[in-house]
């Protein structure tokens, strides 16, 4: 990828920000575009507070932090695509709206620009369908939060090019993050995985087996997880593990993805996790 021009990421929440902060850390003009200034302020607060402790903890000098925060342009306008040479997609997990941009973000972009997705789901294939540009669409799925995790699950779709998964795969590399090239099935690997775990946390929970914090705490001390799965949820918002699971139930039709009827029942009641301050966990302390 070329340092001298900007890659553009759309959404700023907690992944869009983060994947501007990794891309401008490694010396890549960015445009960060979402759909209000007040979106965009609390994005810039957030690369800032990150940032700020990596000085604290020594990892960053203390001069290089505004630098970075420089090499990022926050703008509302859609347009600003049009010189990109690649874009990331990092709105709403619902398919309906992410191919409706890929659509709109297609006729603004270059010839050849790639369009990536930060789907944690969602088909890649079904998405480059939307596009004119499938061989150039391709799925980068990074891990929350994204300055710390290294893992860049790379997705390529049906319709894919070997340049389009090269040139992603070496750009995982510059940001000194670890690809790994997953086909594209429902929740890829990662998912596939995880949810079924947090899912059956839920069952464990709602069947009152233990409390949540024992149910994390025989996953993080017996299974040597960093985290338990309860408050994973909560960290990732259970709206997400509910969307996610759906994509899994839906695409794959085994019952053993069917969301536990808690975790249904907490989303409908709006608990989210932290970011609105009550889960599994209640964050408002």
């Amino acid at each position: 990828m070329d340092r001298n021009r900007p890659i553009a990421v759309i959404g700023s929440g907690t992944m869009g920000n983060g994947i501007a902060q990794v891309l401008a850390q490694s010396k890549f003009p960015v445009t960060l575009i979402d759909v209000a200034p007040e979106i965009l302020d609390r994005a810039k607060a957030s690369i800032d507070k990150s940032l700020e402790r990596l000085v604290k903890k020594g990892a960053l000098p203390a001069d290089e932090k505004q630098t970075i925060i420089g090499r990022v342009k926050f703008t509302t306008k859609l347009e600003e695509v049009r010189d990109a040479q690649m874009v990331i997609e990092a709105i709403i997990e619902d398919a309906a709206v992410k191919k409706d941009l890929f659509g709109r973000l297609d006729a603004l972009m270059p010839p050849g620009a790639i369009l990536a997705s930060n789907t944690s789901s969602i088909s890649i294939t079904e998405l480059g369908a939307a596009t004119k540009r499938a061989d150039r669409v391709i799925g980068m799925h990074f891990m929350n939060p994204v300055p710390v995790m290294q893992l860049i699950e790379i997705i390529r779709g049906l319709a894919t090019s070997d340049a389009t998964l090269s040139e992603t795969v070496a750009l995982a590399k510059e940001l000194q993050k670890t690809p790994v090239a997953v086909q594209d099935y429902p929740g890829f690997v990662a998912n596939r995985i995880l949810l079924p775990m947090i899912n059956e946390a839920v069952y464990c929970l709602m069947e009152n087996l233990a409390s949540p914090e024992d149910i994390d705490t025989v996953m993080k001390l017996g299974m040597n997880h960093p985290m338990g799965p309860l408050a994973l949820a909560d960290l990732i918002g259970l709206d997400i593990c509910l969307n996610v699971l759906n994509v899994l139930y839906d695409g794959l039709g085994d019952p053993k993805y069917s969301p536990c009827p808690l975790l249904v029942k907490m989303v409908k009641a709006g608990y989210l996790g932290r970011k609105t301050k009550r889960g599994f966990y209640d964050y408002n302390a």
